[in-house]
């Protein structure tokens, strides 16, 4: 790995400095554990506000897939289980995290995959077919209202369902596994849905400062807090050494939260280290900026591939950009960059990630293309 750029991920580089400072500042103090801290509840507060939601029950969870684990565990009885697209992340990439705490995965198909243009080979090994037009829309990876309302028709139609897992919460992540991005609209419909079965709806927050801070979205973080019932806004992605900040914004929905966290192995006894992570991530600005600031590599980076003639493989408006690539160039790519294997395009072309982050530079990028 040495020597190498990495374009693998937004999790490969440790915390912002300012959190690193403050984590230094205080690291002599002796203080309460398990999130009942002052640092915590200043974290908090600051979230309430940024999601104008003065009610909401905020708590300050490990990483990703215990959140993950945790929260639906919390939103469901013991025979329902949770409704996600196929391409979601908690039905592809978290080993069965969900299962494994009781609960089935019920997927619904996420929408088209529009075509747009061909795989072509042209002489710098990309697949460029002479255009750099995304394969696949920005629709796709989400799933639709109407999928949802048909998997719980379906269901209750069956006479048979009181033997069979229940539909019992709604899963999304924003972004979704490729970058792309729910409209307002669409969380309204969704929201609306599961309003009618009154049925949580969930959205995975992981990388959620990278789609607030695109350029092509009309979702605040108000919007989110009033359409879902829970949500959580990453930190191991966008900027803390760790942790993600989980948001109910009208009341966690079980009596005793705690337990059920720590039976997840979410809860951590140096709570503060997460609340002082998230309360200067929300202090003057900085969860936002720094999220902008990978948005505007990522869209130095796309212009940088589409000069170059690179295949798009996604019309992706976030920080997760994807290319088609010969198979015959991935491995003398692999010696100066590190980037994301995507899944097999065709017999002789494979589809990598490329991902920016808060601390990307241009530097970085220019990096970048001088090995493309």
């Amino acid at each position: 790995m040495a020597g190498k750029i990495s374009f693998s991920s937004d999790y490969t580089k440790g915390a912002h400095p300012r959190i690193l400072q403050r984590l230094t500042e205080t690291n002599y103090e002796q203080i309460d554990g398990y999130g009942t801290d002052d640092y915590c509840k200043s974290a908090a507060d600051k979230i309430r506000k940024v999601c104008a939601a003065p009610e909401a029950d905020v708590f300050f969870l490990v990483g990703g897939t215990q959140t993950n684990q945790t929260i639906i565990d919390m939103l469901l009885e013991p025979y329902e289980g949770v409704v996600a697209a196929q391409t979601g992340h908690v039905a592809a990439h978290e080993a069965g995290a969900i299962e494994f705490s009781g609960h089935k995965v019920l997927t619904v198909p996420s929408l088209p995959r529009k075509s747009t243009g061909s795989a072509e080979s042209d002489e710098s090994g990309s697949a460029a077919s002479g255009s750099h037009r995304a394969v696949y829309s920005d629709q796709v990876g989400k799933i639709s209202a109407a999928e949802v309302k048909k998997l719980i028709d379906d269901f209750y139609a069956d006479d048979n369902h009181e033997h069979m897992v229940f539909p019992g919460a709604v899963y999304i992540s924003h972004p979704t596994e490729y970058g792309t991005l729910y409209s307002k609209a669409e969380l309204e419909e969704l929201s609306k849905v599961c309003k009618e079965y009154d049925i949580p709806l969930f959205l995975d927050g992981a990388r959620l400062g990278y789609g607030l801070m695109s350029k092509r979205t009309d979702v605040t973080i108000e919007d989110i807090a009033r359409l879902v019932d829970v949500f959580y806004i990453g930190g191991t992605k966008v900027g803390a050494l760790f942790g993600e900040a989980v948001v109910f914004p009208h009341k966690v929905p079980t009596r005793h939260p705690v337990p059920i966290i720590k039976q997840h192995g979410a809860l951590l006894a140096k709570g503060w280290l997460l609340g002082l992570m998230f309360d200067t991530l929300f202090t003057d600005n900085l969860y936002f900026d720094i999220s902008a600031n990978a948005i505007e590599m990522a869209e130095l980076l796309r212009k940088g591939l589409e000069e170059k003639g690179y295949q798009i493989y996604i019309d992706s408006p976030t920080n997760q950009q994807f290319i088609v690539m010969e198979n015959n160039r991935l491995q003398e790519l692999s010696e100066h960059v590190r980037y994301g294997f995507w899944e097999k395009f065709d017999d002789t072309h494979t589809v990598i990630r490329l991902a920016t982050d808060w601390a990307t530079t241009r530097e970085d990028i220019d990096t970048l293309m001088s090995f493309l």
